[in-house]
């Protein structure tokens, strides 16, 4: 795992730029560095040691030195690509997987990615053609941004390295913020810095004489039809999940695995080939906010070391302004922190790290995927007659028992979901921004989404913009961001193509049954788990914070935010400070709507008011 920087266009000082662009990244590969700079082109490189320690440094050349590459990630299918490139003919230098890629390009140019099998984020310099070509993998596990600046291309593995480019002048994306305010990620494709644009998951990027074009080679689409038995499919997941587990064990260095209470970490760990495992939790073992007494169960039935952290109150807030850093852009996801305090606790003992994002999206796990079946009760009266139910319904007082469902029953899965997470609405948003925006709503935002599976069921859809919004936005940003704030090289094993190929086919049926979500891949986990751990109800990451925002500490904290000058430039404040004392009082629970504000205020402070 590595950190990738590079220009192209005739800027000048280009090592020294450089310097600048890899010093603000040197968490991401603190090992060592490389460059490589032509009146065209200037390419940097840290690197995080994993495979071929002696001899796997970048940027990494063709035999002919015509062909650049710096590379972010890996490549699990490089043994297999390595014996067909040397068949014909190409000669290797050494043993690392990075050096498949340059080989492969000039095999198969562009269409490079459809041979690959992995995580990645890579630029190749062809000085022949004098042109780049950077990918980023097919579901957006490692990031790749990039921007035009003063007529150059400038790309990176982070956005804060873009900033230390000549010229650039940060400016914060108001469309950006309001899609987040609804979100709580990052959701277009410009990001919250205007100019600078996400490279999106599933696409290159090509740069010639001048000209930018993108292409998405890969587009997570499903099409749950499978007739296979419950048997078989359950045979196929489990062979194809255990041959992608072996393939992320590829390292020279030892491998660690990250444990929570669920069934996805749980089932890597049983898998894989390591010893380590780690946890973090909150308060004492027997608070439900602290779920490693689970992890360590789950450790001693699987023979395996557990090292666990509790996080303090006081470390979650006095770190916050570190995390956005790190960040790069606002992430509104409470679990963001405690993945940096478990990545923490992780790199003290490895550089490599197994986790289990990926699963929920790819096996249906998410309780809401099963609310299309929950609402069937109601969904068979005409709209007009579930509309008249809502409008009554809405005047009754909030808590009444049924009052959101027969609200929820009224709207289409395209009105009501817009992911894991939906913060403000379209009307709160625009009541709570001082500007006003070109932003459209959430719903009209992902429409062509919609549209797109449009054919199937409404859980069918709803996997369909978790997968293409909510997991890379969400899930996978702070997944590498966070590790790699520690040098932490994270790999996700249920995110491999040859595993989507098989969970793309997989009917609801055999996703949502028996009351359980992940129907089809607990009986795979069940063979090698304790039943306490397969039949775990999923809860997610549990994070105290609607707690610590009614705590003196926590309420002061937030308060001050809000009342700086930045809340002032962006927000009504008298609105925010509203929001936060009804949740003070115990008016209603607007712990996740405080802490979306407040998330944004830190970042804000961080990369506009020098408050790192």
């Amino acid at each position: 795992m590595c950190g990738i920087v590079g220009f192209v266009g005739r800027q000048g000082k280009k090592e020294e730029i450089l310097d600048r662009m890899m010093d603000v990244i040197k968490h991401r590969g603190p090992d060592s560095e490389g460059k490589y700079t032509t009146s065209e082109v200037a390419l940097g490189f840290r690197r995080l040691s994993i495979i071929d320690l002696e001899s796997g440094s970048q940027p990494m050349f063709n035999e002919d030195g015509e062909i650049a590459l710096i590379f972010n990630g890996e490549i699990y299918n490089s043994p297999e690509l390595r014996e067909r490139f040397q068949a014909k003919g190409h000669v290797f230098a050494n043993r690392s997987d990075s050096e498949t890629l340059i080989h492969g390009y000039e095999e198969y140019g562009e269409k490079l990615v459809h041979e690959l099998r992995g995580m990645f984020g890579f630029a190749i310099w062809d000085n022949r053609k004098k042109r780049l070509f950077l990918a980023r993998d097919f579901f957006g596990i490692k990031p790749v941004y990039y921007a035009m600046i003063n007529k150059n291309l400038v790309f990176a593995s982070e956005i804060k390295s873009i900033l230390e480019f000549p010229g650039f002048k940060k400016e914060v994306n108001m469309e950006a913020l309001e899609q987040y305010l609804s979100f709580q990620y990052s959701a277009l494709p410009e990001t919250f810095f205007k100019g600078v644009y996400r490279l999106l998951p599933g696409h290159y990027l090509t740069y010639c004489n001048g000209e930018l074009n993108t292409t998405q080679y890969f587009d997570p689409t499903l099409e749950p039809v499978s007739k296979d038995s419950q048997e078989v499919l359950v045979k196929k997941l489990d062979e194809v999940l255990e041959d992608s587990v072996q393939k992320h064990m590829l390292s020279d260095v030892e491998v660690g695995a990250f444990l929570s209470s669920g069934v996805d970490s749980s089932y890597i760990a049983a898998k894989y080939s390591g010893k380590k495992t780690f946890t973090v939790g909150f308060f004492d073992k027997n608070n439900p906010y602290n779920e490693t007494h689970y992890a360590e169960e789950c450790a001693n039935y699987l023979g395996l070391e557990n090292y666990s952290h509790t996080i303090t109150e006081e470390e979650y807030w006095d770190e916050m302004p570190k995390i956005m850093y790190h960040m790069d852009e606002p992430l509104a996801d409470p679990a963001a922190i405690a993945l940096y305090f478990v990545a923490r606790e992780a790199a003290k003992y490895v550089k490599v790290v197994t986790s289990g994002e990926g699963a929920d999206e790819f096996f249906g796990g998410y309780t809401i995927y099963r609310e299309p079946l929950s609402l069937r009760w109601l969904s068979w009266m005409p709209k007009s007659w579930r509309k008249a139910m809502a409008n009554m319904a809405e005047k009754l007082p909030e808590g009444v028992k049924g009052r959101n469902y027969i609200i929820r029953a009224s709207k289409s899965v395209q009105e009501r979901f817009i992911g894991n997470a939906n913060i403000f609405t379209e009307q709160e948003r625009r009541q709570l921004l001082k500007a006003k925006t070109k932003a459209v709503s959430p719903q009209e935002f992902l429409d062509p989404q919609y549209k797109k599976m449009g054919a199937y069921d409404d859980t069918t859809k709803m996997q369909y913009i978790d997968l293409t919004n909510w997991l890379p936005g969400d899930i996978l940003l702070k997944a590498d961001k966070m590790s790699m704030a520690h040098s932490l090289e994270l790999r996700v094993p249920f995110l491999d193509k040859e595993v989507f190929e098989v969970a793309r086919q997989i009917r609801t049926g055999m996703k949502l049954k028996d009351r359980t979500t992940k129907f089809a891949f607990r009986r795979v986990a069940e063979k090698y788990l304790p039943e306490f751990t397969t039949n775990k109800k999923k809860l997610g990451f549990p994070v105290p914070i609607r707690v610590w925002l009614k705590n003196d500490t926590g309420y002061t904290k937030v308060k001050e935010a809000f009342t700086t000058q930045a809340a002032g430039r962006f927000f009504q404040t008298d609105l925010l400070l509203r929001i936060l004392d009804e949740h003070k009082n115990g008016v209603r629970d607007n712990s996740r709507k405080v802490w979306t504000v407040y998330t944004f205020l830190i970042w804000y402070q961080v990369f506009f008011e020098g408050q790192a």
